[in-house]
């Protein structure tokens, strides 16, 4: 089992910046690959961002590519999203995801473990 912890969300100004944390415990951290996903009120959840267990690869939704980056510390047991030039149609409940795997996850019936999100909100 992975307990995931999301944090670091609020609300922002239209081209301000963010940055998202998600704590794990439980398992060996660095043994998982973990994204980043987020739901908009009213539309399916989608993929944002993911990272290997490693950090040494790492996939983009097209809509973030150039703002967005994820990170990860495995000594902190810790994966980041920095979220820069934000978009009011950023705004959703970002969810952070674990699964046991080597790879780079997009998909998130693939994840087996989720956090329980917190909420970005970017407005004037």
């Amino acid at each position: 089992q992975v307990q995931l912890v999301e944090s670091g969300g609020g609300l922002v100004l239209p081209g301000g910046s963010l940055r998202l944390s998600c704590a794990a415990s439980g398992r060996a951290f660095s043994n998982y690959a973990m994204g980043w996903f987020r739901q908009a009120p009213g539309k399916e959840r989608e993929f944002v961002a993911a990272i290997s267990w490693s950090g040494g690869n790492t996939y983009y939704a097209d809509s973030v590519k150039g703002r967005f980056t994820i990170s990860r510390d495995n000594a902190k047991d810790t994966v980041y999203l920095q979220m820069n030039s934000l978009k009011p149609e950023d705004t959703a409940v970002y969810y952070c995801a674990a699964d046991y795997t080597l790879g780079v996850i997009t998909t998130s019936d693939r994840y087996d473990y989720w956090g329980q999100g917190t909420q970005v909100t970017v407005s004037s």
